[in-house]
């Protein structure tokens, strides 16, 4: 099952086929509409949504209305700008057929249906979609069922379908509509000025670097880790993270793309889901000759996040947010139960005290995104905090046996051990403490220079 905010049904008896084959035949209570290569057949109940000509709802600029031949010729073009990101030739043939069900909203945020069916011998689709829906949420549809028509072209129809990754699919999907918005979104007009149709698609946006947005993002915000993307959350899916999955999964993907053959190992990857127990497997099979482990991910992916946000780096944060910043990064979230059958609470220990108290994977894994973040902080920090800032980078670079050079792009090992004993954790936790100390001095200056010398 793909793990996405779209609800995804696989189960052979949600929706039968032949039900969407003879609405696509013109049933008398719909109407349809076949795409140019015959793959997209699409079908809609007459009737709009009430919400249709809601005030609130013609100036949301985030919400489309679909309609059957528009979709049709929409669908073409999300497909054709899919291919040509997985490097697939535009006039390739195609196995499944895909049949797009339209009916009336219930609500702005009513879910999407995504479910495969064996027909014959070859697989089927079929989405479900209210006739008013987000941007995202549309271009994740097609994103997620596009994906898998390719993944199960060589699966028989007696096997199991193949299980997406939601970050290829939201990665895939925010690329396609921030680069070919245009092409890819012909929503009905939902704007009348003196009884003239007017549509809502901003033109502007042409011509303009499709990561522009996802930069923005990740300029303030930490992007996400490999481990995170592979299991976001609800917040993260439904975009009440600032946009920070999206942007995470997009330069992702993007990042996978550039690698030597890129297309080709996604296509890989793509070849190989429905075969595997899970799309973890498949992805160390296609990108074997990269990556052999998540860490080997996780240390490439913090190179690459570094890379990206330094290209175009932006404002400076003030004093306020920069300190804000660095005590979030410098204190480690832990969950703490008073009693065995207690429920658990939150609460924030230091660095110190992690250092101290859990096991060498664990830490490791805790110290590696401290660094990454510290790195992206270092960027925007205000200039009084930046030394600090990279000497409690230095030190975690030390602990962990990896120090950067001046360039962005490569690791070198140091004679520090891999697993550090007690004189090396000794030594760490009097970094910290005397980097603390260091910290608060320099904070206390800047306040009393806040105090003494208002504007400053």
């Amino acid at each position: 099952m793909i793990r996405l905010r779209i609800a995804c049904a696989l189960a052979a008896g949600l929706m039968t086929f032949l039900a969407a084959a003879g609405e696509a035949a013109g049933l008398s209570d719909t109407n349809t509409a076949r795409s140019v290569s015959g793959q997209f057949l699409v079908s809609t109940i007459p009737n709009n949504s009430f919400f249709y000509r809601r005030p609130d709802f013609s100036t949301n600029a985030d919400i489309i209305h679909l309609e059957a031949p528009l979709l049709a010729v929409s669908a073409e073009h999300f497909k054709t700008a899919l291919r040509r990101e997985l490097g697939i030739a535009p006039d390739s043939s195609w196995s499944g057929r895909i049949f797009l069900r339209l009916h009336p909203a219930h609500s702005l945020d009513e879910p999407v249906l995504i479910a495969s069916q064996p027909f014959v011998q070859l697989w089927d689709y079929r989405v479900e979609l209210p006739d008013l829906v987000s941007q995202n949420r549309y271009a994740r549809a097609l994103s997620a069922v596009l994906l898998l028509e390719i993944a199960n072209r060589k699966t028989p129809v007696t096997g199991q379908s193949a299980e997406i990754p939601g970050w290829l699919v939201d990665g895939l999907a925010r690329q396609i509509l921030t680069a070919d918005k245009a092409k890819v979104i012909l929503s009905a007009p939902t704007n009348f000025v003196q009884g003239i149709a007017l549509n809502r698609l901003d033109e502007k946006q042409r011509g303009l670097d499709p990561l522009a947005a996802a930069r923005r993002v990740l300029q303030n915000f930490p992007a996400l880790t490999f481990d995170q993307l592979s299991w976001p959350n609800d917040a993260q899916l439904t975009g009440k993270d600032d946009g920070v999955y999206l942007a995470s999964a997009q330069l992702f993907v993007n990042e996978l793309l550039d690698l030597k053959n890129g297309p080709a190992k996604m296509r890989a990857l793509l070849a190989q889901l429905p075969a595997c127990r899970n799309w973890q497997s498949a992805f160390f099979s296609a990108f074997h000759a990269d990556f052999r482990s998540p860490l080997d991910v996780e240390k490439w992916w913090a190179l690459r996040v570094v890379a990206f946000a330094a290209h175009l780096p932006g404002p400076q944060w003030t004093l306020a947010v920069s300190r804000e910043k660095l005590d979030s990064i410098l204190s480690v979230p832990v969950e703490i139960r008073s009693a065995s059958n207690a429920l658990p609470s939150r609460a924030e220990i230091s660095l110190q005290s992690a250092i101290q108290n859990f096991e060498p994977p664990r830490r490791t894994a805790i110290l590696q995104t401290k660094l990454r973040d510290l790195d992206l902080v270092q960027l925007r920090v205000a200039p009084q905090l930046a030394s600090v800032v990279n000497d409690y980078r230095t030190a975690l670079a030390d602990f962990l046996g990896e120090r950067k050079k001046k360039t962005f792009f490569h690791f070198t090992r140091r004679s520090t051990p891999a697993h550090p004993g007690k004189a090396d954790v000794a030594a760490m936790l009097k970094k910290l403490d005397a980097l603390d100390e260091r910290r608060r001095q320099a904070e206390a200056t800047l306040d009393n220079r806040a105090i003494h010398l208002p504007g400053q």
